[in-house]
């Protein structure tokens, strides 16, 4: 039972901190008059400014998806899928979310085997995450295809995007979040080719973990972390399964999780709520620090 609360606690600490890795940049020292401004200038824009002035608004965070595409047809997700695969080295929070991951994983990774065989070898937990495998799989895949189709398709355009909704936005967004995860997910298996514990290949990372987290995060993104959190813990109970049905060690689980968020991130956070920035404020007997809008 120990066993089984460390694996549990470990992989949903791994979802919160890397849920909640955002991609702030410290900008340096300002005069601290200037942050004065920047932050009066964020609060007069919280009550009379438009919507898309208010999509950087941190009190208006949760309630503002992120900024529809103009087009979201097949030529543009390939267009915009090739360029979240180039984007994703070149953003801070790849780095940070990897680096916590990996670093996490390499912690755990004394513990692979044993919580592994523990899970796997317990007839009660086989069967409470049986589930976790099809809804890591088959529905991560049906699930995007059926949002973007839907909202493409079926759902009316909105009336001041007419090339798309809320929903082919949102399909959208996980059908490139679960694209570019898959591709890194076997690149990172062939590369490492560590086996399974059952013996079959590969193991690192967790292809069912990347991809049930990379479609939380883009739902983070989209509805805000508080409608997101059953999301979370679904993604959560996903990662736990692939350890009670003996395919994955812990370390597979925790840096799966980890990359898909990364790559969550990476392809909503190219046009969405991304323009803060944290400032450090230095007086002559205090050390604060200032959360601001950066201009579009």
């Amino acid at each position: 039972m120990k066993r089984f609360v460390t694996a549990s606690l470990v992989v949903i600490l791994s979802s919160w901190t890397t849920a909640h890795a955002q991609d702030v940049r410290p900008s340096g020292l300002i005069d601290s008059r200037s942050v004065d401004a920047a932050v009066a200038e964020s609060a007069r824009s919280s009550l009379d400014g438009s919507p898309e002035e208010n999509a950087g608004n941190p009190a208006r965070q949760d309630a503002t998806p992120p900024s529809p595409p103009a087009h979201t047809g097949l030529s543009a997700l390939a267009h915009e899928t090739w360029n979240d695969f180039k984007a994703f080295p070149q953003r801070q929070s790849t780095w940070v979310i990897l680096g916590i991951g990996g670093a996490t994983a390499l912690a755990v990774h004394p513990a692979d085997q044993a919580v592994t065989e523990h899970l796997s070898q317990s007839t009660a937990s086989k069967a409470f995450w049986a589930p976790g495998k099809y809804i890591g799989g088959v529905g991560m895949a049906v699930a995007p295809v059926a949002i973007y189709v839907l909202g493409r398709y079926v759902f009316a355009p909105a009336a001041d995007q007419p090339q798309t909704n809320k929903w082919s936005h949102l399909g959208f967004d996980l059908l490139r979040a679960q694209i570019v995860d898959e591709a890194f997910v076997q690149a990172i298996k062939f590369s490492v080719r560590r086996t399974r514990p059952d013996g079959q290949n590969y193991s690192f990372p967790s292809g069912h973990a990347a991809a049930a987290f990379a479609f939380a995060s883009v739902l983070e993104r989209h509805l805000g972390y508080r409608l997101a959190w059953p999301t979370l813990a679904l993604a959560t109970y996903v990662g736990t399964s692939r350890l009670a049905d003996n395919r994955h060690y812990l370390s597979d689980v925790v840096f799966g999780a980890g990359l898909g968020t990364a790559v969550g991130w990476t392809v909503v956070g190219r046009h969405g709520r991304t323009n803060y920035a944290v400032i450090p404020v230095i007086g002559p007997e205090t050390v604060s620090f200032s959360l601001v809008r950066r201009p579009q």
